[in-house]
């Protein structure tokens, strides 16, 4: 597995929701169960990095715009009301590479190809993955091997391989023979259609089994009120946080797998603001339509994301930390 351990979390939650939530809450509070590491490898640390859109399938208009919304908050150059999505990226910008280099604070959205005739059938593998961005390419998208980084976004009528039993999205580096660079990409899917309590969490809740002793809390209130899209843009943000510090799996994780690392969001599962794990998502906010967040985004919107390691605290961290 690649960058998926906190995908295959989401698959057992069912079984393991208490166990895992506890990890969370034991890295929120200390550093004894880390082993993060650095591996001599590249960060994505461009001074501004190309941001490239495939959108693949069917998408509604006012879901696109949510979504680039939320690219645009991560380094707005208008000033964004605190607690904001680029404060959250200043975490994710504290890892650097061996010539002391850090991650990039600048995404900027360079081009966007639309998929809309399913070029590649409506079920993908993750190796298929690497075609589809060769056929942006050659349609439109150029290959930008030197600053590009590529987002993969399938519509909720896609099936991926391995989605919502191991993965709700992952990052991964093309290879030359097959698309003509070497270029880091994420994939995301949509699972409103197919497994919102898996990968929409905490906007959906898992059915418990008879006897399994779980009980399902409050589903929350989605800030764009989207479930699927709202679900998608949290996975988006961790696993943007994730290729940037490890793109070509030889950067910062944990373990000695490279090919199934634990990496700077893994380490904080389920963890969106203090006080965070046990099966509780931590201190956040909630808007006058009681819907939740934790960050603000540019053009007055607001994003529910997932905490990330930070380096210097040796703790989970975000902008909306009480302490």
């Amino acid at each position: 597995m690649l960058s998926l351990s906190y995908f295959f979390f989401l698959s057992l939650f069912l079984t393991s929701y208490g166990q895992l939530f506890d990890q969370s809450k034991n890295y929120e509070g200390s550093s004894d169960l880390v082993d993060l590491q650095y591996h001599m490898g590249p960060v994505i640390s461009s001074p501004a990095t190309s941001l490239y859109i495939i959108w693949y399938g069917r998408w509604n208009p006012t879901h696109q715009s949510t979504i680039r919304d939320f690219l645009y908050s991560v380094s707005s150059p208008t000033p964004v009301r605190y607690p904001s999505v680029s404060d959250w990226w200043k975490t994710v910008r504290l890892y650097r590479d061996q010539t002391g280099s850090n991650i990039t604070g600048t995404l900027v959205l360079s081009g966007e190809f639309h998929d809309s005739t399913y070029s590649h059938g409506s079920h993908l593998t993750r190796f298929s993955v690497q075609s589809l961005i060769r056929t942006a390419v050659a349609s439109k998208l150029p290959l930008n091997g030197l600053n590009g980084l590529y987002l993969v976004l399938t519509s909720d009528d896609v099936e991926m391989q391995e989605f919502c039993r191991a993965i709700c999205g992952f990052h991964y580096f093309t290879f030359p023979s097959i698309v003509g660079a070497t270029v880091p990409y994420v994939w995301v899917g949509n699972s409103i259609k197919q497994c919102p309590e898996m990968c929409a969490y905490p906007f959906a809740q898992p059915k418990p089994f008879p006897g399994s002793g779980f009980v399902a809390r409050q589903t929350m209130k989605p800030p764009n009120g989207e479930v699927g899209i709202d679900g998608m843009i949290s996975v988006i943000a961790h696993e943007l946080a994730e290729v940037s510090s490890n793109p070509m799996l030889n950067g910062w994780y944990g373990g000695e797998d490279a090919t199934a690392p634990t990496e700077i969001a893994d380490l904080c599962l389920g963890v969106y603001g203090s006080g965070g794990g046990g099966g509780y998502m931590g201190s956040v906010y909630k808007d006058r339509w009681r819907n939740v967040y934790n960050v603000n985004g540019v053009k007055g919107r607001k994003y529910l994301i997932q905490w990330v390691w930070d380096l210097t605290r040796s703790r989970c961290f975000g902008p909306n930390a009480m302490n």
